[in-house]
């Protein structure tokens, strides 16, 4: 298949373009331990994705995958002020990417996604 063919059915059955799907990819939720395991590297990260004034756009979902498939383990920042507006938000993101909220304080959150071809973190028990 050439890199400008269209997928076929087949290979979106196979996994090699649904991974901008999102929620067909759902994994296994996080145990508690595995969150705690995965909060003490958020520290150090840096937001690597900003939803802005517009909120959660495909382009958003779009470069958070990304990073997901590069990172595993991403820092988002939410810009709207509204304790509310921000809990809907992170809900529209879990929804779409297919990633576990690791941890949300204020205007931060933290999503995990496997990787199934190289993960980065070796998650306990």
């Amino acid at each position: 298949m050439s890199p400008s063919a269209p997928a076929d059915p087949e290979s979106v059955q196979n996994g090699e373009t649904a991974r901008a799907k999102g929620p067909t990819r759902r994994q296994a939720a996080l145990s508690a331990a595995q969150k705690r395991y995965l909060r003490s590297f958020t520290h150090a990260l840096k937001p690597v994705v900003m939803v802005g004034q517009k909120g959660v756009t495909a382009n958003v979902i779009a470069e958070l995958d990304g990073a997901l498939e590069h990172h595993e383990l991403v820092k988002v920042k939410l810009a709207d002020d509204d304790r509310e507006a921000r809990a809907e938000a992170i809900e529209q993101i879990k929804a779409a990417s297919g990633a576990d909220l690791v941890q949300s304080i204020g205007k931060t959150a933290c999503f995990y996604r496997r990787n199934p071809d190289r993960a980065a973190y070796t998650l306990p028990r």
